[in-house]
Parts: C-alpha cells; structure tokens; sequence
C-alpha cells in the first residue's frame, strides 16, 4: 500500500525564504508541545524543512516562539 505523496505548502505558497520573526507560519510546524513537526506528517520538502528547523531555533532563541507548551512545574 502505498501512501498518497503530500506536496510541500511552502513551494505552493511561492516564498522563497522562511523568516523566523514570522511566528504565525512557524507555529503550525510545531506540535501542541512545542516540538517540531517531521516532514513525513507536515508534507514539506527536504529543502524547506531544512529552512523551517533553522528558522523555528533562531525563533526559540529569541524568545519568539517556547521551547516547552503546556509545561507546568
């Protein structure tokens, strides 16, 4: 059986760049808890993917995005 092949949202949308002061688009590649989506479940292609972890750490560095949701103690 073999699985229907996602295409990358990214190249759909035509940016060329993933800015990591964009949060809002960053944030949907990121679970509930804050870890970053696979690209087998998000369908992005390997050069995004690349881009979107670089961008999503820089983000987490500059306190723009958590590294932890949801964490209480």
């Amino acid at each position: 059986m073999r699985r229907r092949q996602k295409t990358c949202t990214i190249c759909e949308s035509g940016m060329r760049v993933i800015d990591y002061k964009d949060d809002r688009t960053l944030s949907r590649f990121l679970t509930e808890r804050g870890k970053i989506l696979p690209s087998r479940l998000s369908g992005t292609c390997a050069r995004h993917q690349r881009q979107l972890s670089t961008a999503i750490k820089r983000a987490r560095e500059l306190a723009l995005l958590p590294y932890i949701k949801g964490h209480s103690g």
